[in-house]
C-alpha cells in the first residue's frame, strides 16, 4: 500500500469510528448480516424448499397409492324390510303336532335348517329395499406404464431444484455485490471528509499566520478576507459531504436490512490496487460455467425438453394395476350392523389400459406449445451469452481506465503536495502571494479527493468485472 493511500485510509478510520460509536461492523460482517436479513435470499430459500418437496412428490408418483373409502347411504321412500320367519315358525308349530302314527309333523332339521334357509333366501331377495346401505373398502393403484411420464416428471423436478439452488446463490451474490459497493462508497466519503478536515487544519494555520501578520503590518485585510472566504467555502463542502455520508450510511443499513436509526458504525479500507489483486478469468468457456443466469437458462432448457416428452406421452397408452377389498352391508336400522367377515369381503384385481383416440387436437397443440417454449428459452440463452460477452469487455475496459486514472491521480497528489510545501515556505518568507498559497492548498485538496475517487472507482469497476465473469 502506498504511503499516501495508507495515510488517507488511516484518516478515514479515525473519523469513521468515533468514541461514542456502538456496534462496529467490518465489510464481511455487513455482508453476512445482509445475507441473513435479505428478503430476496429468504424468498429464494423458500423456493428451494418447495423445489425439494417437488422432487420427493415426483418419486411418490412411482409408488402405489392406497386409498380408503367408506360410504353410508340413506334411501327414502321405501318400507322397512322385515326378516321373514314364516317357514321357521310353521316348522315349530308343526313340531308341536303329531301325525296319525303319533310322530312329530316337523323334525329338528326342518326347524333349524330348512326353514331358516328359505327365509334367508327370501330376505336376501328383498335387500334392495333397505333404508340404510353402507360400504367400506381399500383400493391400491400402481401405474405400470405411462410413456415415461413418472420418470420424466422426477427429472423435471430435479432440474427445477437445480434452478432454485442456482437462483439462491445468485441472490446471495447480488447481496454481496450491493453491500460491497455501498460499503466502499461510505468508506470513500469518510476518507473525503478526513481530507477536508486535514485541509481545514492547514487553512486554520494559514489564518492564524495572517492574523498575526496583520497585527505586525506584514499582511493586509484583503489577505485575511481571502483566507476567511476559503475557510467558509471549505466548511460548506464539509457540511455537504457529511450529508452525503449520512445518505450513504442509510443506504448501506437499508441494504443490510437494518434500521436507519441503528447505532452502528463501519470500519474497513478500500481495496488498494497496488496490493496486487488477481484479475477475474474472462474466457467465455469458463464464464458460461460460472454465470448463474446461464446455468439457470440451461437447466430451464433441460426442463422444457423433458416437458416435450411428457406432452408427447398423450399419444401413448397408460397402464394401471388396481386391487382392493370391499365390504357392503344393508340394514333398516342405522345402529344394526353386521361385523365384517373375511368370507363376505369382495376381493378384486384389475388391469386398466387407457389411450386417448381423440381430444380435439389438445395433445398436438400442447406439444407445439412445449416446443415453442423450448425455442424461446434457447433464444434467451443465446442473447444472454452475447450480452455477457459485451458486459465483460466493457467492465474490463473500465477497470483498465481506472488503473490509469489511479496512476495519474497519484502523480497529481505528489506534485500538488510539493507545490503547496514550496509555496507555503515562500509565502512565510514573503516571496509568494497569499492568493497563490490558497490556490496551492485548494489544488492539493482537490488532488487528494481525486485520488480517493479514482480508488473507489477502481473498486466499483473490479466488483463489476467480478460480477460479469460470475466470480462474485
Amino acid at each position: 500500500m502506498s504511503r499516501n493511500f495508507a495515510l488517507l485510509s488511516a484518516l478515514a478510520l479515525s473519523l469513521a469510528i468515533p468514541s461514542w460509536a456502538g456496534k462496529t461492523y467490518t465489510r464481511e460482517e455487513a455482508i453476512n448480516i445482509a445475507l441473513e436479513k435479505s428478503s430476496d435470499v429468504k424468498s429464494a430459500e423458500e423456493d428451494l424448499k418447495s423445489a425439494s418437496s417437488q422432487v420427493t412428490a415426483g418419486y411418490g408418483n412411482a409408488y402405489p397409492t392406497i386409498d380408503l373409502s367408506a360410504t353410508v347411504t340413506r334411501i327414502f321412500g321405501l318400507d322397512d324390510v322385515e326378516k321373514s320367519t314364516d317357514l321357521t315358525d310353521a316348522a315349530a308349530q308343526m313340531a308341536a303336532g303329531t301325525d296319525e302314527n303319533g310322530n312329530p309333523m316337523a323334525n329338528a332339521y326342518d326347524q333349524q335348517v330348512i326353514g331358516p334357509a328359505v327365509d334367508g333366501l327370501i330376505y336376501g331377495m328383498k335387500s334392495q329395499g333397505y333404508r340404510w346401505q353402507s360400504s367400506v373398502g381399500i383400493t391400491a393403484t400402481q401405474i405400470l406404464y405411462a410413456q415415461g411420464k413418472v420418470g420424466t416428471g422426477i427429472e423435471i423436478a430435479k432440474a427445477y431444484k437445480r434452478v432454485s439452488e442456482v437462483n439462491l446463490e445468485n441472490k446471495k451474490a447480488q447481496v454481496r455485490y450491493d453491500v460491497a459497493n455501498a460499503f466502499d462508497q461510505l468508506i470513500y466519503l469518510d476518507s473525503a471528509i478526513s481530507i477536508m478536515y486535514a485541509s481545514k487544519d492547514m487553512l486554520q494555520e494559514n489564518l492564524n499566520f495572517v492574523e498575526q501578520s496583520l497585527k505586525s503590518g506584514l499582511a493586509t485585510e484583503l489577505d485575511l478576507i481571502r483566507v476567511q472566504l476559503s475557510m467558509d467555502q471549505l466548511n460548506s463542502k464539509i457540511a455537504s459531504t457529511e450529508k452525503k455520508r449520512i445518505l450513504a450510511r442509510n443506504a448501506l443499513l437499508n441494504t443490510m436490512g437494518l434500521e436507519w436509526e441503528s447505532d452502528v458504525q463501519f470500519q474497513g479500507d478500500l481495496r488498494d490496487p497496488a496490493a496486487g489483486y488477481t484479475y477475474p478469468d474472462t474466457s467465455m468457456a469458463n464464464v458460461k460455467k460460472r454465470r448463474r443466469e446461464l446455468v439457470m437458462l440451461e437447466e430451464t432448457e433441460n426442463m422444457k425438453n423433458l416437458n416435450i416428452e411428457i406432452e408427447e406421452g398423450g399419444y401413448k397408452p397408460t397402464v394401471v394395476l388396481l386391487g382392493g377389498i370391499k365390504y357392503a352391508n344393508n340394514k333398516n336400522d342405522f345402529f344394526d350392523w353386521d361385523a365384517p367377515k373375511w368370507d363376505k369381503l369382495n376381493k378384486y384385481v384389475a388391469l386398466n389400459v387407457t389411450m386417448n383416440l381423440f381430444n380435439g387436437m389438445k395433445t398436438r397443440e400442447s406439444v407445439t406449445q412445449a416446443k415453442s417454449s423450448l425455442r424461446s428459452t434457447q433464444i434467451q440463452k443465446e442473447t444472454a451469452e452475447r450480452g455477457f460477452r459485451m458486459q465483460i469487455e466493457s467492465c474490463a475496459n473500465t477497470l483498465e481506465d481506472a488503473n490509469s486514472q489511479i496512476e495519474i491521480a497519484k502523480r497529481q497528489v505528489d506534485l500538488a503536495q510539493k507545490n503547496y510545501d514550496l509555496t507555503n515556505d515562500a509565502y512565510k518568507l514573503g516571496r509568494e502571494t497569499q492568493l497563490n498559497l490558497l490556490t496551492a492548498e485548494n489544488s492539493l485538496r482537490t488532488a487528494k479527493l481525486d485520488y480517493m475517487n479514482s480508488i473507489v472507482e477502481w473498486n466499483k469497476a473490479y466488483n463489476a468485472l467480478l460480477q460479469a465473469t460470475g466470480e462474485y
